[in-house]
Formats: C-alpha cells, sequence, structure tokens
C-alpha cells in the first residue's frame, strides 16, 4: 500500500474557527429566533397584549348587542305566546292585523293629521 501526499490533495481536516463558532452557535440561534418569533406575536399580533384593548372594546359593543337582542328576545316571545292557537287575545290578533294589513272596519272614521302650512312632522 502507497500513500500519495500531494500538497493539492492534502485537506486540513480541522475547521477554520468561524465555521466551529458557526456550527455550535446554530441550534441556540435559531431557538432564539423562533422565541422571538412567538415573542411578537404575542405583543404584536391579532389577539397581542396590543390588541387587548380593542378585544375589550369588541366585547362590550358586543355584550350591549346582546342585551338588546335579548330584549327583543323577549318581546317576541310574549308575541308568540299572545298568539297562541289555543288562546289567541283578541285584542292582540286585533292590533296586529290592523297594524300589518292596514284594515279599518266598516264603522270607524279615519281622520288623517296634516301638519299646518309651513310645519313639517321632523
Amino acid at each position: 500500500m502507497t500513500t500519495v501526499h500531494s500538497h493539492d490533495s492534502t485537506v486540513n481536516m480541522q475547521a477554520h474557527p468561524i465555521f466551529e463558532l458557526m456550527r455550535r452557535a446554530a441550534v441556540p440561534g435559531l431557538c432564539l429566533l423562533v422565541a422571538l418569533y412567538f415573542g411578537s406575536h404575542a405583543l404584536f399580533g391579532g389577539s397581542g397584549i396590543f390588541a387587548l384593548d380593542d378585544i375589550r372594546r369588541e366585547q362590550a359593543r358586543i355584550e350591549a348587542s346582546n342585551v338588546t337582542l335579548e330584549a327583543r328576545k323577549r318581546s317576541l316571545q310574549q308575541s308568540i305566546a299572545l298568539l297562541d292557537p289555543n288562546g289567541v287575545d283578541p285584542d292582540y290578533a286585533d292590533e296586529l292585523v290592523r297594524r300589518q294589513l292596514g284594515v279599518v272596519r266598516p264603522d270607524e272614521v279615519i281622520v288623517p293629521l296634516t301638519p299646518p302650512a309651513g310645519r313639517s312632522n321632523g
């Protein structure tokens, strides 16, 4: 067996110090980048710390809307109860038909109300 030692074919197996430093810093650097990514989203993301005031305002708006909708729901439930087929309230049914269909009884007189000249209803 012969070994050839040529100046061109000899490779220095010891890495350059900069490459050794990069190899040793790769994993901690990657961990730092991942931590910075998640940290930036925790601060500036759609549900981060800086968006908290917007989220609270939206929550208050939705809760106020919910209160309004709950009142409307109770009103509709009362209307439904008054229209129960087993015992319809005749006064409510009469009011509802008149309002929805514009029905007038033959013995009623309609008095149109018009504002005086020069005045409007606003």
